[in-house]
């Protein structure tokens, strides 16, 4: 049965988009996780994946043209399948026909994420009550498939203007606001703190004040997501806990406090603040029982906790020796990455080449530029810029891979690796041949804290043509990385060592960094991967050379 595909909201702002380039053609076999287009947004160009499988039956918008979110972008379906019907309005499928396309496959329980959009799913069966509004979980990353609320900063009955933050949704990637695209009364909240669902389900409701949505609500999760809007009230009350996941290790101490409530989808109530506290203070939040509303943790949980007291407590009741151990349910970042490395890993043929390059110069070079007043540098910055002008002599090793071309960028954007709690960020630095050693310094020093504080904006971290990746500081002298795709390579750096080095016959005292470059075969061939790493190490052994 034909699927019909909308113009994604690929950005918290996101109207409407552009499509850049078509990747897949009319006839084409589309395969779920597919890239089918890349749409540019009011904030970047971004690549639009399908949720579906079929046979690509209809373009409904040509390279260079815009339309507004939710309007037709494609139809996918059956071989030869009759789609007559969804194109009557001259080419592109009315709100209507959507709306009744989408209900046939919720009636066959055919999920996709390419789920019915607010006023189709709201309807269903129903018209909206007037000047009632219903608002969906936004994508508001390239990947997000679900998002779960952080906070919320309006409650119901509080009047909402465009442009106000109703709510902090955490998506696989950072913490962000979301704000409101329209005016009226928060009437219904569809999702506590804590919960989660997935892009394109009931978030909240808005609407001219006392107006009665209940039907609105109840039908909208009839349509959308019955189980998940059914159920999830039951995981709030403590003897519903047993069939949630929580943590094993509380539950085998008797005499331990009662596990605190969590969602269906084992994550637990807590606080914003009370999960920045714990993680300060290397607390596990499995161990607290919450004193909040519905047993969330809150700020005074944290405060309180004895953690001494708590484990000579529990250490009474448990034999030495007992199996014991944690679970913390996988938050959307760490879920993020599993899906992305898996996929590069297992799809992109990786090879490895690896060198050791003398840094003697480098440090010298180092310690006399920030000598300068007010101008600090770091050896990983000196990389990066190294990496950025290698590249534009390597247009090879600076491309992206397409299932019927090969992108070669003439532009540089190298993307930076960051550890953070919940896993690891590639904060973006446009245009890094452009930018002088300290400009680089300042904006990497920027955007590391931007991903520690969950800051970083979608934008930011789209974009890469290339990739660095360094555990030196971490005293990791040697390692591999697998390729942040659609990039075609990752440049993996090591700590400096100082070691007896051979120069000119003779035994000495030397600095040397170990480099190692994964690559993917299908765009990079080992001799070009071997070349670029040559001009690489002209340019971080003598650092002079990029001043010229």
């Amino acid at each position: 049965m034909a699927i019909v595909v909308n113009m994604p909201r690929l950005s918290d702002t996101m109207e409407e988009g552009t499509v850049a380039t078509w990747l897949k053609k009319v006839g084409d076999k589309i395969e779920e996780g597919d890239i089918l287009a890349e749409i540019e947004t009011d904030k970047a160009t971004m690549e639009f994946e399908s949720f579906n499988e079929g046979t690509l039956l209809h373009i409904g918008v040509q390279e260079g043209e815009t339309t507004k979110v939710d309007e037709l972008l494609a139809i996918i379906g059956d071989e030869g399948e009759d789609i007559s019907d969804l194109l009557n309005g001259g080419g592109n499928a009315s709100a209507e026909e959507a709306k009744e396309e989408k209900e046939e496959e919720t009636s066959s329980n055919d999920s996709s994420s390419d789920a019915p959009t607010a006023d189709e799913s709201a309807t269903g069966s129903t018209e909206l009550p007037e000047g009632v509004i219903v608002v969906t979980m936004p994508r508001l990353s390239d990947t997000m498939e679900e998002g779960t609320v952080a906070t919320w900063l309006k409650k119901v009955g509080d009047t909402v203007e465009e442009g106000d933050i109703l709510a902090e949704i955490e998506t696989d990637k950072a913490t962000m606001e979301f704000e409101s695209f329209q005016s009226g009364t928060l009437l219904e909240i569809g999702l506590k703190e804590g919960e989660s669902a997935k892009v394109d389900e009931l978030l909240a409701i808005i609407g001219p004040a006392g107006t009665d949505v209940s039907g609105v609500a109840s039908n909208f999760s009839a349509s959308a997501a019955p189980a998940k809007k059914e159920e999830a009230p039951k995981a709030e009350t403590k003897t519903e806990t047993p069939k949630s996941s929580a943590p094993a290790k509380t539950e085998t101490k008797s005499k331990a406090p009662a596990p605190t409530p969590v969602t269906e989808n084992g994550r637990l109530y807590v606080s914003p603040l009370a999960k920045k506290l714990a993680e300060e203070k290397g607390i596990n939040l499995t161990k607290i029982q919450g004193s909040g509303e519905n047993g969330r943790i809150i700020k005074r949980d944290i405060e309180n906790y004895e953690p001494a007291a708590g484990a000579a407590a529990v250490g009474k009741f448990v034999p030495s020796g007992q199996e014991d151990f944690d679970e913390v349910p996988n938050s959307q970042m760490r879920k993020a990455i599993a899906k992305s490395l898996t996929k590069s890993k297992f799809s992109a043929p990786h090879y490895y080449l690896a060198v050791e390059f003398d840094m003697d110069n480098a440090i010298a070079f180092r310690t006399q530029f920030n000598s300068i007043p007010d101008t600090k540098i770091s050896f990983n910055d000196i990389v990066v810029k190294a990496c950025a002008l290698a590249l534009k002599q390597h247009p090879q090793v600076n491309s992206q891979w397409f299932d019927d071309k090969m992108r070669l960028n003439n532009h540089v954007h190298i993307g930076v690796a960051v550890a953070v709690p919940d896993g690891l960020v590639v904060p973006v630095v446009r245009f890094a041949n452009e930018q002088s050693l300290p400009q680089i310094g300042a904006e990497v020093k920027e955007l590391a804290g931007k991903a520690r504080n969950k800051k970083l904006t979608p934008d930011e971290m789209s974009g890469s043509t290339f990739t660095v990746s360094n555990l030196g500081m971490f005293g990791i002298d040697y390692f591999t990385s697998i390729i942040n795709q659609p990039n075609s390579a990752i440049l993996s750096v090591g700590a400096i060592v100082q070691k007896p080095v051979v120069k000119n016959g003779e035994i000495v005292v030397g600095n040397t960094m170990k480099l190692t470059l994964a690559c993917d075969h299908r765009t990079v061939d080992g001799a070009t991967g071997a070349q670029f790493l040559q001009t690489l190490k002209g340019y971080i052994e003598n650092p002079v050379t990029m001043l010229v």
